[in-house]
């Protein structure tokens, strides 16, 4: 007889932090509960383990370690990438580190299995170490489990690497799982202590989860055996991959279940299902793992078959062609492989393929590369009652044709990359949906993220601790193959409904500011034409700001009764135009209160009140400078660089409900004064246009005149001159401008007709508009045209009082450049291609940490820089961004020259050239002798570091 079905997931109820429901909002109320008598001294945070109705129902008991009864140290709270703590759940932990140091938590339900999540200290070959830490139960040693960091502890940039030498550590947690011998009660004390720092000095512990493990399932009725009937190896000894290829195969053709009884199978590949139930004894008891000792490629997984033309392009054997596999079901066992570094090119997922009308459920996928990666097209797959850990990439990625999919009711925590994805490279997916999932710890990008997509449906789910380049929920127009002429865009109606994001977002390193706990981003193209419904969410403790739009803009989102409790920076970013409305949206606890909106540019970001909402609407700024956050545990703020260690007994007084009064100023009127731009471009904001800095600039976006940017002078001042700077350095250009003035900001008349304005390196890139006097409290000028660069650029913009005047330049250029100065500091540069934000003129702007990035996978790629005249050049010296953020790899590349960029000659034939942050991330080419040419470009054919052209910097002198 059939056995029964193992017990559904189900939701712990002793996390330490409780989140209520509130009735009449309808909303999540934040309430701190009394953490359990102990001698730790963790500060107070919420849990993602027992948010009401949302996320996924487990069938363990959680208890964190800083709550926990230890005579170890606590860590954190601390969010700083690369720190220990920061990749902790609730950014805190219990560093042990010596002999006799326990954890010790306290059963509040009866338990006969706990798994642990935990660090120990990379070695210095990067190895990694074994050790094992002893379990102990009511003071007597049960048994000593064994720990390792071999699947923890990666450097340097994407995709990565397991050098302790290189830059950038992070991945520093594992988990491991172990059966108690018995059922334990309630009030039962479990211990992890330390037996012996010989294998480590040290072991962090992060928390422990405690299960009832049901008894094994019996092999169903009629059912084939893996073992039984084909010779699978239960013990693990051999490779038993081809024995559970005849099984299911045979399984498919004979219409039976294939069953897995209890043992550890080793699978040297994967084995590719269709048509077929395969069965396991239950996850803790049926396990599969292993990896080709040979074709490191290849390792334990269950495949479904390809289809010609999807989502996977590499080379498919005869056994995986002509998918998708159909009529799959995969139940109650677990793949626990052995993948220790992230290679994008190798198939080592857990699950992988196409399947339609497919079913996952109960499996336990930890240690792959990704947990389920799905190339489609395909239809109707679901994904349920699972747990999926400690992954090098995505937990799940539904990949080009999925529809009609789902993930729900699964658990995913310690991912290296997006939590739950979706991403139709090539063709739509549509009517997807990810719900009642809890999704933790992506240590690169999002908790969840739908790139592109039409009809999807992202709810009921909890997302927390993001904790690099990403944010909680991100829908987006990016990432190759999305865009609205392939129809893949972001399309129909996105519902996010129910969903409660916890500690989400956090700082881009490549971007150097905060990512949104929400965030949406048209770098492809804008979002457009779709109805973004975000309906009855919780955001709270966000890292950075609560929501963010940047690149592209985006419209037709709709906000409705949202919590906002929480933010480090801002409770609203605003970096591109965006139009959206808000109903019943509240904030409370924003760090910058006075100012809880960030808008760099201005009107062209619009907010329709539905009414409702408080807390985020009393002020905006545009500074041009990103503030240090301020984070939060439990809606309370506090300081960063000295946490508490104990939770604050007083929240904070209430912030004030208005800005700080604008001030007229004197001498340049617009320095340090409110602006506003209709765009800005990356991080070339409107502020930097009244920073007094003339090395910062201002720039709209491309190919988009007119655009304009508006200073308010905080009181009606009679001015009758306007003077327009350019960075020293940059070559001569053309701008078309014309000056405004108004008294109340909404009504402006000209005060200097249209002209084209000449800036010439020789007269310092400044030009100045005089006009008859006039009284005016805002001053607006609007460029139409830019022969240099095709959007508007201004490094300052001076107002002047009447008969003051501007400040002024040199009447005589010197006669010589500065001795071997950079010929190339400004110039005008192109390149063949563009990687996000990376643009071309980033490779000679003076700023090592900005960078040009190719398109990826898609070599030659070239960079050319026009010296402006027929110049002598004697040395190229190439950059990468500084050590601390890069990691050593050669690009393989050569130096053309060209006297009128079409006939090009080679300077330098292609050659390596190596890059290493110890000898500060640099390269210098010396250029035949005599060489003169006005153009130089680079032309990479390689880079061992990442799929692209890079430099941060593009260096010429003469000598």
């Amino acid at each position: 007889m059939h056995a029964p079905p193992s017990p559904r997931l189900r939701r712990s109820t002793t996390a330490i932090v409780s989140l209520v429901v509130s009735a009449a909002a309808a909303l999540t109320g934040v309430g701190l509960a009394t953490a359990p008598a102990a001698h730790a001294a963790g500060v107070a945070a919420l849990s993602p383990l027992d948010v009401p109705n949302r996320g996924a129902v487990v069938p363990f008991k959680e208890q964190e370690a800083e709550y926990a009864a230890t005579n170890g140290t606590v860590i954190g709270p601390d969010r700083l990438y690369g720190n220990l703590p920061s990749e902790a759940q609730g950014r805190q932990a219990v560093t042990l580190n010596a002999v006799g140091q326990y954890v010790e938590f306290t059963l509040s339900a009866p338990a006969n299995a706990m798994s642990f999540r935990y660090s120990l200290p990379d070695t210095s070959n990067g190895a990694g170490r074994d050790a094992a830490i002893d379990l102990k139960v009511n003071g007597s040693t049960l048994k000593s489990v064994p720990v390792t960091s071999k699947y923890s502890w990666y450097y340097g940039g994407y995709p990565f690497n397991n050098n302790p030498g290189d830059t950038n550590p992070h991945h520093f947690y594992d988990e491991t799982r172990t059966l108690l011998g018995s059922t334990l009660p309630a009030g039962t004390k479990i211990r992890l202590q330390v037996a012996s720092t010989a294998a480590s000095p040290t072991f962090t512990i992060d928390l422990a989860d405690f299960e009832q493990v049901a008894a094994p399932i019996a092999k169903p009725a009629g059912a084939l055996d893996v073992v039984a009937d084909f010779g699978a190896d239960p013990t693990g000894a051999v490779d038993s991959t081809a024995k559970f290829q005849a099984a299911v195969n045979a399984g498919q053709a004979q219409g039976k279940t294939v069953y897995i009884p209890q043992g550890n199978f080793t699978l040297y590949d994967h084995v590719v299902v269709d048509g077929v139930t395969l069965a396991g004894a239950g996850p803790w008891y049926s396990v599969l793992g292993g990896r080709d000792p040979v074709n490191r490629n290849r390792a334990a997984g269950i495949y479904g078959k390809y289809v010609p033309g999807g989502g996977y392009t590499g080379g498919v054997r005869p056994q995986e062609a002509n998918g998708p596999s159909r009529n799959v079901t995969l139940k109650d066992f677990a793949i626990i492989g052995d993948i220790r570094e992230r290679s994008d090119d190798d198939q080592v997922n857990g699950l992988g393929g196409a399947m339609s009308n497919s079913v996952v459920d109960n499996l336990w996928i930890q240690h792959t590369k990704v947990g389920a990666w799905m190339d489609g097209p395909m239809d109707n797959f679901t994904i349920k009652n699972s747990r999926i850990l400690d992954q090098t990439a995505d937990g799940v990625n539904f990949h080009t044709g999925v529809t009609n999919s789902t993930v729900t009711n699964t658990f995913l925590r310690n991912l290296g990359d997006d939590g739950l994805a979706s991403w139709p490279e090539r063709v739509a997916n549509v009517g997807d949906s990810f719900t009642h999932n809890t999704v933790i710890l992506p240590i690169l990008a999002n908790n969840i993220v739908t790139y592109g997509g039409k009809n999807f449906t992202i709810s009921d789910n909890v997302m927390a601790d993001t904790i690099s380049n990403g944010g909680g929920l991100h829908i987006a127009n990016r990432y190759p193959g999305v865009s609205s002429g392939n129809g893949t865009a972001v399309a129909g109606t996105i519902t996010a409904a129910r969903n409660t994001l916890i500690r989400t977002g956090n700082s881009d390193f490549n971007w150097n500011f905060g990512v949104g706990a929400i965030w949406f981003d048209g770098l492809n193209e804008a979002i457009s034409g779709a109805v973004i419904n975000i309906t009855d969410t919780d955001i709270l403790d966000s890292s950075y700001e609560a929501i963010q739009t940047i690149e592209g803009g985006v419209s037709g989102v709709n906000f409705t009764n949202i919590n906002i409790d929480g933010a480090g920076t801002y409770a609203i970013q605003a970096q591109v135009q965006a139009n959206m409305k808000f109903t019943n949206v509240t904030a409370k606890h924003i760090a910058q209160a006075a100012t809880p909106i960030h808008n760099c540019v201005g009107p062209s970001f619009v907010i329709v009140d539905g009414g409702g909402n408080s807390g985020w609407n009393t002020g905006s700024t545009c500074t041009g400078n990103w503030p240090a956050p301020i984070w939060t545990n439990g809606g309370i703020p506090s300081d960063p660089s000295n946490p508490p260690t104990t939770p604050p007994t007083t929240p904070p007084t209430t912030p004030p409900t208005t800005p700080p009064a604008c001030v007229p100023g004197t001498g340049n009127l617009a320095q340090g004064k409110p602006v506003t731009a209709t765009s800005a471009n990356g991080g070339y904001s409107a502020a930097n246009a009244v920073d007094g800095n003339a090395g910062s600039y201002w720039e709209s976006n491309n190919n988009a005149f007119p655009q304009s940017l508006t200073v308010d002078l905080c009181a009606a001042t009679s001015v009758d001159s306007v003077t327009f700077k350019l960075p020293p350095g940059w070559e001569s250009r053309s701008q078309n401008i014309t000056v405004l003035g108004s008294a109340d900001g909404t009504n402006f008349s000209q005060l200097a007709a249209p002209k084209a304005y000449a800036f010439d390196p020789g007269g310092a890139n400044t030009v100045t508009a005089g006009f008859t006097a006039a009284n005016v409290r805002y001053v607006r000028v609007t460029v139409s045209a830019n022969t240099g660069w095709p959007a508007a650029q201004l490094s300052e913009l001076e107002v002047r009082l009447t008969g003051q005047p501007p400040t002024t330049p040199p009447t005589t250029p010197p006669t010589t450049p500065p001795t071997n100065s950079n010929l190339a500091a400004g110039k005008n540069i192109s390149a063949t291609s563009s990687n996000d934000v990376y643009a071309a003129r980033n490779a000679n702007d003076g700023n090592s940490a900005s960078y040009w990035e190719s398109a990826s996978n898609a070599f030659p790629q070239s960079v050319t820089v026009d010296l402006g005249a027929a110049t002598a050049a004697g040395r190229i010296v190439l950059k990468l961004p500084p050590p601390s953020a890069w990691a050593t790899r050669t690009q393989t590349l050569s130096v053309l020259g060209s006297a009128d960029n079409s006939s090009w000659s080679t300077l330098k034939g292609s050659a390596g050239y190596t890059f290493n942050p110890a000898s500060g991330n640099s390269a210098s080419i010396t250029l035949p002798a005599g060489t003169t040419t006005r153009y130089l470009r680079l032309t990479f054919t390689a880079n061992t570091g990442w799929p692209a052209g890079q430099l941060s910097e593009f260096e010429v002198y003469a000598s």
